[in-house]
């Protein structure tokens, strides 16, 4: 048994060494391009091609980790699977289907014809090569859209469209290149025709697994309140149908795709996307260093002027393309350029189907490493492209006349408990046009909201990485409507510091719950009982006889009483102060009532 300790520990000694250099690179170099405005992609890349075996060669196995860190990819096509809810994707069908059809397709036989006229490849060296080229990188684009508030807005909406098309085409390009092959390992493989069975035998399963078994085992996980098996269960979920699809051969990114879709009309699809996004960060993270590992710099040192002028003209086509699409398909002609730009880099999934490409023998480990540079350099250009333009993208301010102001149909508000008080809230908020998100963590009231067709999300609304999923960051509003006191300030002071753009306004219990609310960056706070008490007192004072006049002044002196008296206690957050200033025989108010 002591030998087995000892084996173990000798074994384990280099797994954490490895650990070392690998997350203390990516660490600062994240930090560092973060800083910079670069996006962390750019910052593992670093980080890899610095720890692998061209450079410093403080970790030399970068297949093993690209082995683990695939599985990032899954879990971001999950992901990208919950955004597509039925009512979003029958919305933006012609943005999606329409725009993103299109621009995948010119793009890639571009680049495909690009790389033909650069290279003289073969057409499936060239197919293999160009197609992926055509996506963008989802990872770059989507945190440069919500780090500039524009993700909810007509143009981020339509820039997701395409991004979200582009990942759903990941699916048929690796069929594409799966079917190329030259690799005899895969001639003894089933038929295309059979493994389309396969596709569409696995998908109805998985949506009737879905529909039959996931639902129900949420909502039981969700009557239990135990977060951590919310967290197991997304996992498994993901983890089963990758691993039926990579049984019959299929694309494990598409059996998390389609997991994603089956789950992403239910209630539980903000509480999923803030358990699984942490493991997809840190995966996909490896998943770039490892990446960067792989970079092969005596190859691109060979051939450095191809390298540099083939991302330029990668760039050059595809902004060209994407802004002449954007223009047919409506857009003005800033944005049209400012989607061509945004959208101009190749993607992460390029890595993903190069390295496909080549254990395919399409490729050359050479073209793989040249190609992923390419990559890499059209991605680092992409914010000093946007930054370098932005008078030429901004819209000219009109000489004359007055600028236009807000408009309440730009509003958006997330509410945090969907009992009664919450409902009321949460419809006069609608009847005014004003977008809301319903979260709550009662599945009985869940299921009976989504009976009257409210749709109400399960989750804890209090938690920071929730509420980000939940679109916090570009809300203007967050109410929370909770029944007792599970606010302080605190907490308050945490959600505010993370998204400062919404005003926060909190249901109070009762006189504890706002003293727990002390110097908290509140908007209002609102004492759940105090205004149906004052109505109930005025009618009980009309069933007695007493006139309109002097039930005014009674309830006039009782607020005006009652706000000195919360004044002192906030002050010294004492409960028991001006006690004494309790209504006897009361004497007219000087303020007014309020």
């Amino acid at each position: 048994m002591n030998e087995a300790a000892a084996h173990g520990a000798h074994e384990g000694i280099p797994l954490l060494l490895t650990a070392v250099p690998l997350l203390g690179f990516a660490l600062f170099f994240v930090l560092v391009f973060r800083r910079l405005g670069l996006g962390a992609t750019l910052g593992y890349l670093v980080a890899g091609v610095l720890v692998g075996p061209h450079m410093l060669a403080l970790v030399e196995d970068p297949e093993q980790i690209l082995t683990f860190a695939e599985f990032g990819i899954v879990l971001l096509l999950f992901l990208v699977g919950l955004e597509l809810s039925p009512s979003r994707l029958w919305r933006m069908k012609h943005d999606i289907f329409g725009f993103g059809l299109v621009q995948v397709v010119l793009c890639g036989l571009a680049v495909s014809a690009l790389v033909w006229v650069t290279t003289g490849s073969t057409l499936a060296a060239c197919l293999a090569l160009g197609l992926p080229l055509g996506l963008s990188s989802t990872a770059q684009v989507l945190p440069m859209l919500q780090s500039a508030g524009r993700l909810r807005t007509p143009f981020g909406e339509r820039a997701f469209s395409i991004l979200l098309f582009q990942d759903i085409s990941i699916v048929p390009l690796i069929t594409i290149v799966a079917a190329m092959s030259r690799n005899p390992a895969d001639v003894g493989g089933p038929p295309g025709w059979l493994l389309a069975l396969y596709t569409v035998g696995v998908i109805v399963g998985l949506v009737l697994a879905g529909r039959y078994a996931l639902r129900p085992l949420f909502r039981l996980i969700g009557n239990l309140g135990e977060r951590e098996m919310f967290i197991v269960a997304a996992l498994f979920t993901v983890i089963a149908s990758a691993a039926v699809m990579e049984t019959l051969g299929l694309s494990t990114a598409l059996g998390a795709f389609i997991a994603g879709v089956m789950l992403a009309d239910t209630p539980y699809r903000h509480e999923l996307e803030a358990d699984v996004e942490p493991f997809r960060s840190i995966l996909l993270g490896l998943f770039f260093v490892a990446v960067g590992m792989m970079v092969d710099l005596g190859v691109i040192a060979a051939r450095p002027i191809f390298v540099v002028t083939m991302a330029i003209a990668l760039i050059a086509v595809k902004a060209a393309i994407i802004m002449g699409l954007a223009r047919l398909f409506g857009m003005p002609w800033r944005p049209a350029l400012a989607l061509g730009l945004l959208l101009s880099q190749g993607g992460e999934f390029a890595f993903v189907l190069f390295a496909q490409a080549q254990e395919a023998l399409l490729i050359r480990p050479e073209a793989a490493s040249l190609f992923t540079a390419i990559v890499t350099l059209s991605m680092a250009a992409t914010p000093f492209l946007m930054m370098a333009t932005r008078n030429m993208r901004m819209e000219p301010i009109p000489e004359k006349g007055e600028r236009p102001g807000p408009v309440a149909d730009g509003a958006n508000a997330l509410i945090v408990g969907y009992g009664r008080f919450g409902q009321t809230v949460a419809q006069m908020l609608l009847a005014q046009g004003i977008q809301v998100t319903l979260i709550d963590t009662d599945i009985e009231m869940i299921d009976v909201a989504g009976s009257f067709g409210a749709k109400v999300y399960y989750g804890d609304g209090t938690r920071l990485d929730l509420l980000r999923q939940a679109g916090a960051a570009d809300a203007q509003l967050i109410l929370f409507c909770l029944d007792g006191d599970q606010l302080d300030a605190e907490r308050v002071e945490a959600i505010h510091a993370a998204f400062p753009k919404a005003a926060i306004l909190v249901r109070a219990y009762d006189r504890r719950a706002l003293l727990k609310l002390r110097g908290a960056p509140v908007a209002a706070a609102v004492r759940e009982l105090l205004e149906s008490a004052i109505r109930m007192a005025r009618l009980a004072m009309e069933q007695v006889g007493v006139d309109e006049e002097e039930i005014d002044r009674s309830e006039a002196l009782y607020r005006a009483r009652d706000r000195e008296r919360l004044k002192a206690q906030l002050e010294t957050g004492d409960l028991r102060a001006s006690i004494e200033r309790t209504i006897t025989e009361p004497e007219r108010p000087t303020d007014e009532p309020g």
